[in-house]
C-alpha cells in the first residue's frame, strides 16, 4: 500500500532530527512534494543520475539518500547541466529526493554506530560530543495532572540523558493566577484570585525536538495557557562525531586492516603505522575525519579508522603515535545503509526498501607497475 512522502519523512526526521545538521549541511526535503505518494524507497549514499535513472526505471517514489543532491543554494535550475537534469528527471517521474548528512553522522545509531558495531566494538562512547544543542525546559503543573504531563514529555523525547530516558525532577509550590476577561479557566473563576497546589517540572530537551516537547507538553496540559520556561544550555550532548571502544581481542595494526577491509568489501586501504603494532582501543568515524586525529590519540585509541586521510594529516597521527586505517569515504559510510534499511522495514511494513545496486564511488584503485613489473 502506497503512502504519502510526508509519513515517510516523518519518520526519517523522529531517527535523525534536521536540527542536528551542521550550520553548512543541507539535510532534509530536497526535490518532490510531501503529498505524493509511494509504495517503494531507493537507498544510496549519493544521489546521481544514474541512480534516478534506475529508480524511474523501477518506479520507485522516493530515494533516501545520505550525500544531499542540493549542497548548495542554487541561483537556477538548468536542465542541461547535471544537476538540472537530475532534478529536472526525478520531478518528472514523481519520485522524491530526502538526504540525510551530518544529523545521521552525530545520533546514535548512525553512521559512527553502525561502523562501531561492525567491528563488534565494546565499551563504546561518543569520540566528539556536541554542545550547545540543548534547552532546560520548566513546566508548572497542577499536582493531579503531574504524572501525565511528565510522562508526555518523556514519550516526546524530552529527558534524554546518556543512556536514561524519561528524566525530570518536580517540586512542590503554589501558583497562583486571576482569570480576566475571555478566560476559560481550567480550576477558578474570572475576576477572581485562585490559588493551585502545582509542582514546577523540569526536564532537558535537544533544541531540534523542542517543537514536538512543547505541543505534546500542551497536549496533556489542563490549563488554558500553560506557564513555561526555556532555557537554553551548553552542556555535553549524548551524540557527537565519531565513536570509540575496545575491540573483542587485541590484533595488530596489518591484522586489523586486513579484518576491516574484508567487513566493508573494500578494494584497497591506507594505512599510517607499524605493522606490528597492537591495537586494543579504536576510534571510528565515518565519511572524512582526519581532523579528529588529535582527539583520538587524547581519548586513548590505538587507531583511528575514516576516510579523505591526507599527507598532513597522516603526518600528525605518525608523530602522536596514533595509528591509521583509511577504507575511503564511501566505504566507511556504507553500513548506515543497514540501519536505514532494518529502520524503514521496521515501520513501514506497507512499503518495499531496498538499495540501489550499483556503487556510486566515483573514485576506483589500481596498483602502480615499475618497469620490471612489480608493484611500486
Amino acid at each position: 500500500m502506497a503512502v504519502k512522502a510526508g509519513k515517510i519523512i516523518a519518520l526519517l526526521e523522529e531517527l535523525a532530527p534536521v536540527g542536528l545538521q551542521e550550520d553548512w549541511d543541507n539535510s532534509g526535503f530536497q526535490v518532490g512534494s510531501r503529498q505524493w505518494t509511494t509504495d517503494k524507497i531507493l537507498l544510496t549514499l549519493d544521489v546521481t543520475p544514474e541512480v534516478i535513472e534506475f529508480a524511474a526505471s523501477e518506479r520507485y517514489g522516493f530515494i533516501l539518500a545520505h550525500h544531499p543532491l542540493i549542497f548548495h543554494k542554487l541561483s537556477k535550475i538548468d536542465v542541461s547541466t547535471p544537476m538540472g537534469s537530475s532534478i529536472a528527471d526525478a520531478l518528472a517521474n514523481r519520485i522524491c529526493i530526502y538526504a540525510m548528512h551530518t544529523n545521521l553522522d552525530v545520533i546514535r545509531g548512525g553512521v559512527s554506530d553502525a561502523l562501531a558495531d561492525l567491528l563488534n566494538l565494546k565499551e563504546t562512547q561518543v569520540l566528539d560530543k556536541g554542545s550547545g544543542k540543548y534547552c532546560k525546559l520548566a513546566v508548572y503543573v497542577p499536582d493531579s495532572h503531574l504524572e501525565q504531563v511528565r510522562r508526555a514529555l518523556g514519550d516526546a523525547g524530552a529527558g534524554g540523558i546518556g543512556n536514561y530516558s524519561h528524566c525530570s525532577f518536580a517540586a512542590p509550590g503554589r501558583g497562583q493566577f486571576l482569570p480576566l476577561a475571555g478566560a476559560n479557566p481550567w480550576y477558578g473563576r474570572q475576576g477572581e484570585l485562585s490559588e493551585v497546589s502545582e509542582h514546577k517540572l523540569e526536564t532537558v530537551v535537544q533544541r531540534s525536538q523542542l517543537t514536538v516537547v512543547l505541543a505534546a507538553m500542551k497536549k496533556a496540559h489542563p490549563y488554558e495557557e500553560v506557564a513555561y520556561d526555556i532555557i537554553p544550555l551548553e552542556n555535553e550532548a549524548n551524540f557527537g562525531l565519531g565513536r570509540i571502544g575496545l575491540l573483542p581481542e587485541p590484533m595488530t595494526l596489518e591484522d586489523f586492516a586486513s579484518f576491516l577491509g574484508k567487513l566493508l568489501g573494500c578494494a584497497a586501504l591506507k594505512i599510517c603505522g607499524e605493522r606490528g603494532r597492537l591495537i586494543k582501543k579504536a576510534a571510528v568515524c565515518g565519511g572524512s575525519c582526519g581532523s579528529l586525529v588529535s582527539l583520538a590519540h587524547n581519548r586513548g585509541a590505538d587507531v583511528l579508522v575514516t576516510g579523505d586521510i591526507g599527507h598532513h594529516t597522516a603526518l600528525e597521527a605518525a608523530q602522536l603515535g596514533l595509528a591509521l586505517v583509511d577504507p575511503g569515504h564511501y566505504c566507511s559510510e556504507y553500513p548506515v545503509l543497514n540501519v536505514l534499511e532494518s529502520y524503514l522495514i521496521h515501520n513501514l511494513h506497507e512499503i518495499a526498501v531496498s538499495r540501489f545496486p550499483g556503487k556510486t564511488d566515483p573514485l576506483w584503485t589500481q596498483a602502480a607497475k615499475s618497469e620490471k613489473g612489480g608493484e611500486i
